[in-house]
């Protein structure tokens, strides 16, 4: 009898001992003399149940999870019985409610196939929306994306479409597209994850952009704490240019385009798109003023499209089942899925994808399951280190740009960081104004120096020193920040600190100072 078993490689399951679940399968597998097929895929994204092991069975796949090395032979003789009783049984993945709850478009294959098999790929969909975008044309493609609703993933949530048709319309001597892989933001992970379990979406999307708006070279600048990312996405490149995928003929020469992974050094500021640039053609990372904007003068000072990952791995579906069953979901001016990132203190902390206007409530309280210490939520911080914190009263806000917008907030790449009643929300401010001064590029004197002293007129507050003034000073460093800093690094870090000032005021009285001198 032989068996085919699901083992994750997604680096959020290797975190937690997947390969060496995978080893002692393999090994108690031996034992028995038995032949199994061991495929490693991606994370379906529920972390708390990492290692999640999956069984082939003739009525579909039994996941197990967490799953210890010490747990190989009996998930065996579970899976000989047909993905049979044992202690970690969770039943079929997709009647998991957490999964069963989602929608899931961009991370349809996430979990379930072999990341680096284009047959898998194409079996489960992969390259309809090159297909169909070829037999649409340029114009007619970037149309569907236009009509799609599609907004960057990344954070800026500027029309995709929009972008592609500026770029179209450039004048150059040649075009690219850049893909934004610098996930830096705090309890972000859903590019890592569509890299690592699903990187030929990735590519579709790119070569569909580039077949859009006449571009022939493609760059992912990817971080470089990510080597299972690059690794997994320079495998999948070279899988796709052996099949004519990518390279000087792609699609039986329709047009010529390919793809390179480029590295970067750690630094936050370039994963703002100008600064990212300045990267990518050898240059010190630092922001440009706009304009000239990309899509005019961009990489090399050619028209540029620079996407997110998740922008652009969802332009396959978009073209794949038309732009109206895209529009459809979510809310007013947010249209489509978005991959909300569930981390902190969190009971179940993992990827959900779903329409836009489910509530922060919702995403906390019920499918997240409160946190993970039991203690009451007191705070969530939504789009990264320079998001707002929101308090418990404003958790009947829909995820939506312009919900978030409207409440001094911002959803950027998706992440939702939970906080229990234990947290020092004084100290968060001094983190958010910290971080922009480590990571600032240095170009513009609001960030910059701004970031300096709000960090010392913090400790000024914390310590109780002349506080009416010292919150009126910050409240005009923040202001001078927001409207003057060059780029969102600066801009956004009022958010974070005035946010914890707004609704947590009672963190900002006086502090014993061996409380500021730990930090």
């Amino acid at each position: 009898m032989s068996l085919t078993l699901y083992v994750p490689r997604d680096a959020g399951a290797l975190a937690v001992g997947a390969e060496a679940v995978a080893a002692a399968l393999l090994q108690a597998a031996s034992r028995r003399g038995l032949a199994i097929t061991l495929v490693r895929t991606g994370s379906r994204g529920l972390y708390w149940l990492e290692p999640m092991v999956e069984v082939a069975t003739p009525g579909g796949r039994i996941a197990y999870g967490p799953v210890d090395p010490a747990d190989a032979e009996a998930l065996l003789e579970a899976a000989l019985a047909g993905g049979g009783a044992h202690r970690l049984r969770l039943g079929a993945p997709e009647q998991i409610p957490f999964l069963k709850r989602q929608t899931r478009l961009t991370f349809a294959r996430c979990g379930i196939t072999d990341p680096l098999s284009l047959d898998d790929y194409r079996a489960h969909g992969g390259y309809l929306g090159l297909q169909r975008a070829l037999s649409l044309g340029t114009a007619a493609t970037i149309e569907e994306v236009v009509e799609s609703g599609l907004r960057g993933r990344g954070g800026a949530g500027f029309p995709t479409g929009i972008k592609w048709r500026t770029v179209a319309a450039a004048e150059g001597a040649r075009k690219y597209i850049v893909c934004n892989a610098d996930e830096g933001d705090s309890g972000t992970f859903s590019d890592r994850m569509v890299m690592e379990g699903d990187p030929f979406v990735l590519i579709e999307g790119m070569t569909i952009a580039a077949f859009a708006v006449g571009a022939d070279k493609g760059y992912v600048y990817l971080r470089s704490e990510y080597p299972h990312a690059i690794a997994t996405l320079n495998d999948a490149i070279a899988l796709a240019r052996a099949e004519g995928l990518l390279g000087s003929d792609v699609a039986g020469g329709r047009f010529a385009f390919d793809i390179e992974v480029r590295v970067g050094a750690g630094a936050y500021v370039c994963g703002e798109e100008t600064a990212l640039l300045d990267s990518l053609e050898g240059k010190r990372g630092q922001v440009r003023a706009k304009p000239p904007l990309p899509a005019h003068k961009g990489l090399f000072g050619q028209p540029t499209v620079i996407n997110n990952v998740i922008s652009l791995a969802s332009v396959p579906v978009i073209l794949a089942d038309g732009a109206a069953s895209y529009r459809d979901i979510g809310m007013g001016r947010s249209r489509g899925t978005m991959p909300i990132q569930l981390a902190g203190n969190i009971r179940h902390g993992g990827l959900f994808e779903a329409g836009f206007g489910v509530t922060l409530g919702e995403l906390v309280d019920d499918i997240g399951g409160g946190t993970a210490s039991g203690r009451p939520v007191r705070a969530v911080q939504v789009g990264g280190p320079l998001g707002a914190y929101f308090p418990r009263a404003l958790f009947d806000t829909p995820f939506d740009y312009e919900a978030f917008a409207a409440r001094d907030g911002l959803i950027g790449h998706g992440g939702v960081v939970v906080f229990d009643d234990t947290v020092d929300m004084a100290r968060q401010a001094r983190f958010a104004m910290a971080f922009c001064g480590i990571e600032s590029c240095g170009k513009c004197t609001p960030c910059r120096i701004g970031s300096v002293r709000g960090v010392e007129v913090i400790d000024r507050i914390i310590r109780g020193e002349d506080r009416p003034a010292q919150l009126a000073l910050l409240e005009d460093l923040c202001n001078t920040m927001k409207f003057g800093s060059l780029c969102a690094l600066g801009g956004f870090t009022p958010y974070p600190v005035m946010s914890a000032l707004r609704h947590f005021p009672e963190d900002f009285g006086a502090a014993p100072p061996a409380r500021v001198a730990a930090e």
